[in-house]
């Protein structure tokens, strides 16, 4: 069973601001409201998801450990180096020399890595082990629409 993940690493580009127009009165999950008349907000995703840009890189997820939470093969996880890891962090961590995405349990001066997928097992953190944790995960982005079969006749 494979308990690593392989993570595609990009920089961010935050030289440039990418401003999209913005609901600002909500978006209701649950009974529908009128819609907005027009959209004069807009917000820029660089400086909403991108907090500290140095320390800041992109991740595409591979594997399953995390499905659980709802983080599937080929999300996008933004990932800061600068943060310290708390205790239920999601954290993408570097166990004897691989790459790991799970959630951070630290007790009693022992760190558990726990997966989201109950066909997988925690992981102790051991003295014998090379452990780092390499970044945080602040956000994910993940594509909602599902894939559309194609119509015979249709490209």
């Amino acid at each position: 069973m494979k308990r690593f993940v392989t993570l595609e690493l990009f920089r961010p580009d935050t030289s440039s601001s990418v401003e999209l127009p913005y609901a600002d009165g909500g978006i209701q999950a649950g009974f529908p409201s009128p819609a907005q008349d027009y959209i004069n907000e807009y917000i820029d995703l660089n400086r909403e998801i991108v907090r500290h840009p140095a320390s800041t890189f992109y991740g595409r997820v591979s594997g399953d450990s995390m499905i659980d939470e709802g983080i599937e093969e080929g999300d996008i996880l933004v990932i800061d180096r600068s943060l310290e890891p708390d205790d239920g962090d999601l954290a993408v961590c570097c166990l004897d020399g691989e790459f790991t995405l799970k959630r951070i349990k630290l007790s009693a001066g022992t760190v558990w890595l726990i997966p989201s997928n109950e066909t997988f097992d925690p992981i102790l953190v051991t003295p014998d082990h090379r452990f780092e944790v390499w970044g945080v995960v602040t956000h994910t982005i993940k594509n909602n629409r599902r894939p559309r079969l194609r119509r015979r006749g249709h490209s």
